[in-house]
C-alpha cells in the first residue's frame, strides 16, 4: 500500500483553520494531498495551520455563497483540479427552539446545509471520475440526548439526506460522497476537560474524547484509494456516543 496515498491530489476543507478542520488539514496533506483551506476568522491561526501543512488558505465565509465560489475556483486554479471536497465549516448554538434568535437559526441553516450545496455544486465543474465528496455531519443527527440541540440536529441530519441523494446522481460520474459523524472531540471549542465533558462521557461507550488526529484519519481513508465501495454512507466516529 502506497505510504503517500494521496499523492497527485487535490483537496479543498472548508473551515480548516481550527479544531477538526485543522485535523482533517494536516492529515490530507501528511498523506500527499496539495490541500487548500478556507477560513473566516483568525488569519494568525490559519497562518500557523498553513505553514504546518505547506496548505493554502482562502479567506472566505461560508455565510455568503460568493465566497464559497470563489474559494473553489481558487482552489481548482491554483493547483489545475479538484479532487477532494471536506465540508467541514459550521456553527452550532445550543438553546431550546423558544430560546434562539432567529439569526442564529439562519446562520446554522445557511452554514451546515446551504453552503454545503454551494461547495458541492461549485466543485462539481471541476471534479472527474474518481473525485470524493466528504461532508462532516454529527453524531446529533440520529441521537439528541440533550435539550437545545434540536436546530442543530436538523442541520446535521439534512446532511444524511443530502448525501443519500447525491450519492445517486453522483455514481454514474464515478464520484463518491459520503458523510462522517462525529461524537465528542477534544477541540478548543468543546474541549475534554470543559464544564459539559462529564456529562458527555456519561452517556458513552467509551470514557474519552476523540481527537482531531482520528477523523482526519477517518477522511484520509474516505478520500484514499481504499474507499472506492463506499457511497451515501453515514459513519460514525463517536466513541459510542450513539450506541
Amino acid at each position: 500500500m502506497a505510504t503517500r496515498p494521496l499523492e497527485g491530489k487535490t483537496a479543498l476543507v472548508t473551515g480548516g483553520s481550527r479544531g477538526v478542520g485543522a485535523g482533517i488539514v494536516a492529515r490530507l496533506a501528511a498523506d500527499g494531498a496539495r490541500v487548500a483551506f478556507t477560513y473566516a476568522n483568525s488569519p494568525q491561526r490559519a497562518e500557523a495551520v498553513a505553514a504546518a501543512a505547506a496548505a493554502h488558505p482562502i479567506r472566505a465565509d461560508s455565510l455568503h455563497e460568493q465566497d464559497i465560489e470563489a474559494a473553489v475556483a481558487q482552489t481548482a486554479d491554483r493547483f489545475g483540479s479538484l479532487d477532494i471536497l471536506v465540508n467541514n465549516a459550521a456553527v452550532g448554538t445550543f438553546a431550546t427552539i423558544t430560546d434562539l434568535k432567529m439569526a442564529e437559526i439562519d446562520a446554522m441553516l445557511t452554514i451546515n446545509v446551504r453552503s454545503v450545496i454551494v461547495a458541492i455544486r461549485e466543485s462539481l465543474a471541476h471534479m472527474g471520475s474518481g473525485g470524493r465528496i466528504i461532508n462532516i455531519g454529527s453524531i446529533n443527527a440520529d441521537r439528541t440526548p440533550f435539550p437545545g440541540q434540536s436546530i442543530y440536529a436538523t442541520t446535521k441530519g439534512a446532511l444524511a439526506s443530502l448525501t443519500r441523494g447525491l450519492a445517486r446522481e453522483l455514481a454514474p460520474r464515478g464520484i463518491t460522497i459520503n458523510n462522517i459523524q462525529p461524537g465528542p472531540i477534544d477541540t478548543d471549542a468543546n474541549p475534554a476537560d470543559g464544564p459539559a465533558a462529564s456529562t458527555m462521557l456519561g452517556v458513552m461507550a467509551m470514557d474519552r474524547f476523540g481527537t482531531a488526529a482520528e477523523v482526519g484519519a477517518f477522511v484520509s481513508y474516505l478520500a484514499g484509494p481504499d474507499a472506492t465501495y463506499i457511497t451515501g454512507a453515514s459513519l460514525d466516529i463517536d466513541g459510542g456516543f450513539g450506541a
